[in-house]
């Protein structure tokens, strides 16, 4: 299949297509997730499924054996030499699928895409993602503090990182 980024033992990331356009939607608005992201609306998804993919690209994280939907990403940067990872959205949760995902992601972006340097953010209270991050081998780089508005609350943002030499595989 065309649209397959990258296969592990149990998942597969591939591109979105507009039939995953309502599961990205459900998964950014529903009130676990969105507590800990920005959500971007159905325009900016619909753009971005049907763009060339060669700046932004929506991804699917997909079980392979039942080809259900297990999660998203979304990707920023493609055009450069650092790849930013957006949106890092774990649709069914507690099944080591976060891991798996970004360790694919990872994979994808380093090994296959050859970028130097992955990066993303996250909200200082999100314990869960900081651990993985932190497992994962991203290194804090940097705190924008007070930097979101959410509901009248300035919000800080954790700056992590990896640089290709770095990522092990």
């Amino acid at each position: 299949m065309k649209n397959i980024l990258i296969e592990g033992r149990r998942l597969r990331l591939r591109r979105a297509n507009e039939s995953d356009l309502q599961y990205i939607i459900a998964l950014e608005y529903d009130p676990e997730n969105l507590k800990f992201i920005v959500p971007f609306d159905e325009d900016f998804h619909k753009e971005v499924i049907n763009s060339d993919n060669s700046e932004k690209m929506d991804v699917i994280i997909e079980e392979i054996d039942t080809q259900t939907r297990a999660g998203y990403f979304l990707l920023q940067g493609l055009n450069t030499h650092e790849i930013e990872w957006t949106h890092v959205i774990v649709g069914k949760k507690g099944l080591g699928y976060g891991r798996e995902g970004l360790n694919l992601l990872m994979k994808w972006s380093f090994e296959i895409k050859k970028f130097h340097r992955g990066w993303l953010d996250c909200k200082e209270y999100n314990k869960v993602a900081i651990n993985l991050y932190e497992s994962s081998g991203l290194k804090r780089e940097g705190l924008l503090r007070e930097t979101l508005l959410t509901n009248g609350v300035y919000e800080n943002l954790i700056i992590f990182g990896i640089l290709d030499r770095e990522y092990s595989g």
